[in-house]
């Protein structure tokens, strides 16, 4: 029986699930994490804000294809964006309870997970946002990671919105994607493409998350 393009993509992100766990476990260990977790809500923050708009410019690059398809991307796009919304602000109450602020200027790997999909939209298919997002959903945060995060830092639950928020949320959404995935049943092509994508993403996401966890100051 030939693999629906949601295992498909499921399948090729394998491997690197133990690596982001890997690469969390060590931000998420108790020496530092007071000053080392306000520093992680910056960088989210920097990468939430472009949530939105990455998936309206998705759903505007969907309109301009004569594809039946991308009438179904559009319309999941235009839904998950209604989602995504605010969530940026949840990220600056989550900061301003934590004693911080956003970073004045954006983390430059976070500039590169960002950037990356702009060019994919842009210049390959609009499709390719879908691995973007199986991977940053597909590794929220477990649901007791905002207690014991609470209990390691002292901090004030007001710092913790979001992870908690997210650890409801995200695994929802990512069924709502392997679905839609399902549906279009891309050509091989933009099957790759997605992939390469999400491979993409896994990569700058450990990055991203090495750097923070080595360093409890300066940019990643």
């Amino acid at each position: 029986m030939t693999a629906t393009a949601s295992l498909a993509l499921r399948t090729k992100l394998a491997p690197t699930t133990t690596v982001l766990r890997a690469a969390t476990a060590v931000l998420w260990r108790p020496d530092g994490l007071r000053q080392r977790y306000p520093r992680y809500l910056a960088a989210m923050h920097a990468l939430v804000r472009a949530s939105v708009p990455l998936l309206e410019r998705a759903a505007e690059r969907c309109a301009d294809l004569d594809d039946p398809a991308a009438r179904t991307l559009a319309a999941y796009y235009t839904r998950h964006a209604e989602e995504e919304r605010d969530h940026d602000t949840w990220l600056l109450e989550d900061l301003a309870a934590a004693g911080a602020g956003p970073a004045a200027v954006p983390p430059p790997v976070v500039v590169e997970l960002a950037g990356a999909q702009y060019y994919r939209i842009e210049h390959e298919h609009p499709v390719t946002l879908l691995g973007y997002i199986a991977v940053l959903e597909g590794n929220a945060p477990g649901p007791r990671l905002a207690d014991r995060l609470t209990e390691a830092t002292g901090l004030p639950d007001g710092a913790f919105r979001t992870l908690r928020e997210h650890a409801e949320l995200d695994d929802g959404h990512l069924d709502d994607l392997h679905r839609v995935l399902d549906e279009l049943a891309p050509p091989p092509a933009q099957q790759t493409a997605v992939s390469v994508s999400a491979l993409h993403t896994a990569n700058l996401l450990t990055r991203l998350f090495l750097s923070l966890a080595a360093d409890p100051g300066g940019h990643p």
